[in-house]
């Protein structure tokens, strides 16, 4: 018998291994879990995620045998096992084992006995990690870069931000779930009351009411329809893909763009991410954010401001796309493990 909170964490992370997001496949899937055993799913799903690194090196440590080769149901298996039995300290460890074994079964029969081999060396006992990349759990290449970048005493406190279950914070101005650190974004607009926004990248809406909050008219942009769903019912809608010419006949006071990017500020929010870039990915998004923000410059009335932000640490979508168009902009950044919240970038542009 495999509970249903284990079930739902065994599918979601092999779908987060197929590249779905395991927030919204927590929220999708678990609806019709009990609130115990969702919560259950969810700690179990995030834990793995923010140490799949450690949770390698423990497969192999209490293995015998260094990375051993396994089906991905197998090493899934593993991950829920070892975490549940060392990281969690109100499991059972004989359902930990057992449901482990069972979920093993579904889909790689044959190494049934060798997850519960395994899953019965488990301690937790402290252990020497073999690199500072399996303690941080996070890729080497990534902690190099942000050794070079930040300094490794600001690297490590991005590694271990990551590793922390966020706090949940409501804004008091829109009554919104939103991370502290994206409320921080739209002020930077410095709106008046009956200013017009721009809102180019509009989803989920966070930002969108927050703006309508300070008095501003919104028009709200996404490149699907879904996406802005959740906008607020003040913001006029309009789907478009803002890398290219904008079907406005008007310029607007203020232009907030929240820009697509690879994420790497929110990898405690969302710990897949760090799993799934590899070394050059921060440039896959910089083509769209510099055509982004080239189009939203051309709409900006005189003594108007832009807003450029993202959640990603990385030069590459940040600074480099500001200057790459020969802009002038403050910036700021935000860090965690420094600074409250998600990582952010922002950019403050006005032109002359």
């Amino acid at each position: 018998m495999i509970s249903p909170a284990r079930s739902l964490a065994f599918r979601v992370l092999k779908k987060v291994h197929g590249g779905g997001y395991a927030s919204d496949l927590l929220r999708h899937e678990g609806g019709a879990l009990d609130q115990r055993d969702a919560g259950l799913a969810e700690v179990i799903v995030m834990g793995v995620l923010r140490y799949q690194g450690q949770l390698d090196f423990l497969i192999g440590y209490f293995a015998g045998r260094k990375q051993p080769k396994l089906d991905l149901d197998v090493r899934i298996a593993l991950h829920m096992g070892i975490y549940q039995l060392r990281y969690m300290d109100r499991v059972p460890p004989h359902a930990a084992v057992m449901e482990s074994v069972e979920l093993t079964k579904t889909g790689a029969p044959q190494s049934a006995g060798f997850v519960n081999a395994v899953l019965r060396k488990v301690h937790k006992d402290p252990l020497k990690w073999p690199d500072r990349a399996t303690e941080l759990s996070l890729p080497a290449w990534m902690l190099a870069r942000w050794d070079k970048q930040f300094g490794a005493e600001a690297a490590e406190k991005i590694a271990r931000a990551a590793l922390v279950e966020p706090e949940v914070n409501i804004n008091p101005e829109t009554g919104r779930q939103q991370d502290v650190g994206a409320q921080t974004i739209v002020p930077l607009l410095a709106i008046e009351p009956g200013m017009t926004v721009l809102d180019l990248c509009a989803a989920p809406g966070n930002k969108t009411a927050q703006a309508i909050a300070a008095g501003a008219r919104v028009v709200a942009c996404d490149r699907y329809l879904k996406r802005i769903q959740d906008v607020p019912d003040a913001a006029a809608r309009v789907v478009l893909d803002a890398t290219q010419p904008l079907p406005f006949s008007k310029k607007f006071d203020r232009i907030l763009i929240d820009a697509p990017c690879s994420g790497t500020g929110t990898l405690g929010r969302n710990p897949e991410i760090k799993w799934r870039l590899k070394p050059g990915d921060a440039n896959i998004f910089s083509t769209r954010q510099r055509a982004i923000l080239d189009q939203a410059r051309r709409f900006m009335k005189p003594g108007g401001r832009i807003v450029y932000s993202t959640c990603s640490l990385e030069n590459e979508e940040n600074q480099n796309v500001v200057k790459s168009l020969r802009l002038r902009a403050e910036t700021h950044l935000r860090l965690p493990g420094r600074d409250p919240g998600d990582g952010f970038f922002s950019a403050v542009i006005t032109l002359v």
